[in-house]
């Protein structure tokens, strides 16, 4: 099958998440009996959220997603400010890391917590509220009707809102050098929201720590010969998100250096 966009609204559901808290270690959960659990088109569904010093929106982020019923782990990547407790009163799981190890390995604690709870699919978001709760079902049906590996959230498909003119020709250039060296033909290589089926994690290892890691996930793609599709989603910029976001120098820097070291026989 040809890679395509896809769209197709999936029904929302009202049901509201169980909050459970756990501040060391995955899998460790207190029930509250007192509050629904998922629908059950939405059990096996993890929301994974890599967060550093994001007390400001990660209640809010994590609220409305539990509002509408998903699951939500958040992995606080050694903030300091109270990112684990705001986000632990919202309803998430939280799982910390001691130190800040960069978000690329905040979403592979991320993934192994997810396959310790037996999801079926995985979607990884922003804690800057940059992203929308309601594309999270429009990524999940794509991923079930179209029966492919990974479906990734597309900005240019979609709408983008608050950026400048600057901004986004900065990615569409990082796209285009992405697809060149991952050899890839993506309309956005680095949006953050994107739905993953749970069985491809085993072999989806990221092990670059900081924010090569979409680089790393775009590689995997073409050499792991994972299916894809890409759907429209709607990224808002912010004062907040843009203050917290890489500058366009370092994002490149970033993107350069690690395509440089996979040339030298990194990974």
């Amino acid at each position: 099958m040809s890679d395509q966009t896809v769209a197709d609204e999936a029904r929302p559901v009202a049901d509201e998440a169980r909050p459970v808290a756990d501040e060391a270690q995955a899998g460790l959960k207190a029930d509250d009996p007192s509050t629904p659990s998922p629908s059950s088109d939405r059990a096996g569904v993890w929301i994974i959220i890599p967060a550093y010093n994001e007390g400001t929106m990660i209640g809010q982020v994590v609220g409305e997603l539990l509002s509408e019923g998903w699951q939500v782990a958040v992995i606080d990547d050694g903030s300091s400010d109270d990112t684990t407790a705001v986000a632990n009163g919202a309803g998430a799981v939280v799982i910390t890391h001691a130190t800040n190890r960069g978000q690329g390995a905040a979403l592979q604690t991320g993934f192994d917590f997810a396959r310790a709870e037996k999801a079926r699919v995985v979607v990884t978001l922003d804690a800057d509220g940059q992203h929308c709760a309601s594309d999270v079902p429009v990524l999940v049906d794509a991923l079930d009707k179209e029966g492919v590996d990974i479906i990734l959230g597309s900005r240019f498909l979609g709408k983008v809102e608050g950026a400048g003119i600057g901004r986004r020709i900065f990615l569409r250039l990082a796209t285009g050098l992405s697809n060149r060296l991952a050899g890839l033909r993506l309309t956005d290589a680095h949006c953050g929201i994107r739905a993953i089926r749970a069985t491809v994690l085993k072999d989806l290892k990221i092990t670059s720590d900081g924010m090569a890691h979409a680089s790393q996930i775009l590689v995997a793609i073409a050499e792991q010969n994972l299916s894809w599709r890409e759907v429209p989603v709607t990224v808002r910029y912010s004062s907040y998100s843009r203050g917290k976001g890489q500058s366009a120098a370092n994002a490149l820097q970033i993107l350069i250096d690690y395509f440089f070291h996979r040339s030298r026989g990194g990974q």
